[in-house]
């Protein structure tokens, strides 16, 4: 993980650790790394999401991009994957997305996409870094002639919602659907996508106010949903989060359906229609082990990639695979998409239910989840990076581990996003597993 890029590009608290000065200086860099490796002049593609602070941002990294000589297409609000979608059947040179994700309305992020509409890789961020941080060059700034130009591209929500739903070709009128935008990028889109696939939907929290951002909706609050699945008697129910790159759902029951069990039923469905290329399924060591049992039973390979979209999706472009994600809900359709789409993956379980004429209740059985508890514990910089070092938590990990041995697994991962340590543990007891977490949670406290 580097010094600005986490897990899922540069993200902090807004006009603090994201500055306009730092935006406009990651502006400035990207544009001096695409001249340096492009013939033409580059384009940029900019979309954001529907925080207060995207606005100030977005401003701020357009004009280091004019400045260094790039010109650029701002989108306006639109889903994360939309701009990597877009990049790609533009041809530009690179895009960027202004989100903070799941995070609250405080915080803000910059990613950024190559040409081929994929996350920069770790070697590409680097440079980006040392320039800004190492002053490995000067800033260069573009000529007066040179200087780039804005111009808004006003086709691109359409052209996204156009492809999200050709990805399919039945008729899903025949559902009832409840919709949670979080009232982020996904309520620039979501009306018009599923007007356009003909289900019976109502929409929730697509009211953006650039406050009230994932805050008691959406993913991260999948659970209140529940209640008006059911008193509202639909068929199920999807939440996205801000930037509307992940999707979870609620069965017509109330139960929660998670990205691990998504990927299951998909993975199953594949496998049976013969489109699971090399019988693999990608996702990551956070996985609920309920779904290596799953996999194992049904004769399906996994991978497991470090915590993050960009590593499952490194593995899947690496070694040919069309299906990977993570329990969060960031799920990869290869085939359709170059990153994370909760839109694309609410619209493909739809339609893998109406293909299959089972409920979502009946198909997310095929996987067990199995009892995990997951403890965020606040960490600095410093805690993060001696997480290995400190002989005492460790001798507590080892202590954990081997009660478990054979029935589960501990795991603690420092978050690539946000300031914190992620201490998890699986079992067929979740009253062990849970006290076993807090020791490990106090031994962080405790001991770095």
């Amino acid at each position: 993980m580097g010094r600005l890029f986490g897990t899922d590009g540069v993200r902090g608290i807004a006009n603090r650790d994201l500055s306009i000065g730092l935006a406009t200086e990651i502006g400035v860099s990207l544009a001096m790394v695409m001249r340096e490796r492009s013939e033409e002049k580059p384009v940029v593609l900019v979309g954001k999401d529907t925080r207060a602070s995207s606005d100030m941002i977005e401003s701020a990294l357009v004009a280091g991009l004019c400045s260094g000589g790039v010109d650029v297409q701002t989108m306006g609000v639109v889903p994360t994957p939309a701009v990597a979608y877009m990049v790609t059947k533009h041809k530009a040179t690179a895009g960027v997305m202004i989100s903070a994700s799941h995070n609250p309305y405080e915080f803000n992020g910059i990613k950024i996409f190559g040409s081929e509409g994929f996350k920069l890789s770790e070697e590409e961020e680097e440079e980006i870094e040392n320039i800004i941080l190492d002053h490995t060059q000067a800033f260069i700034y573009a000529a007066p002639k040179e200087l780039g130009r804005v111009t808004v591209l006003t086709t691109g929500k359409e052209e996204y919602i156009d492809h999200v739903a050709g990805t399919i070709t039945g008729n899903l009128s025949g559902i009832k659907v409840l919709v949670d935008c979080s009232n982020g990028s996904a309520s620039s889109t979501a009306k018009a996508l599923f007007a356009k696939l003909g289900c019976q939907v109502d929409i929730l929290h697509n009211h953006p106010d650039g406050y009230n951002i994932n805050t008691d909706c959406g993913s991260t609050h999948v659970g209140l949903l529940s209640k008006q699945v059911v008193d509202g008697g639909y068929d199920m129910a999807v939440a996205f989060d801000g930037d509307a790159d992940r999707c979870l759902a609620v069965d017509h029951l109330g139960h929660i359906v998670d990205g691990d069990q998504m990927i299951a039923i998909f993975a199953h469905d594949m496998k049976q229609e013969n489109r699971l290329k090399n019988n693999t399924a990608v996702v990551t060591v956070m996985s609920n082990y309920g779904f290596f049992q799953f996999a194992k039973d049904n004769d399906i390979d996994t991978r497991a990639t470090k915590v993050g979209d960009k590593y499952v999706l490194e593995t899947m472009v690496k070694e040919g695979y069309v299906l990977g994600g993570e329990q969060s809900g960031h799920i990869i359709f290869s085939q359709y998409m170059t990153t994370g789409d909760g839109q694309l993956s609410a619209v493909q379980l739809i339609d893998t239910i109406c293909r299959r004429g089972k409920s979502l209740h009946e198909l997310s059985q095929i996987m067990k989840v199995m009892p995990q508890k997951l403890l965020n514990v606040t960490a600095t910089r410093d805690m993060k990076a001696g997480l290995n070092e400190s002989v005492e938590l460790n001798h507590i990990i080892r202590a954990g581990e081997a009660q478990l041995e054979g029935r589960g697994r501990v795991l603690l991962r420092p978050s690539g996003t946000e300031p914190l340590i992620r201490v998890m543990a699986e079992g067929d007891n979740l009253a062990e597993i849970e006290e076993i977490v807090n020791q490990i949670a106090k031994g962080i406290e405790q001991y770095l």
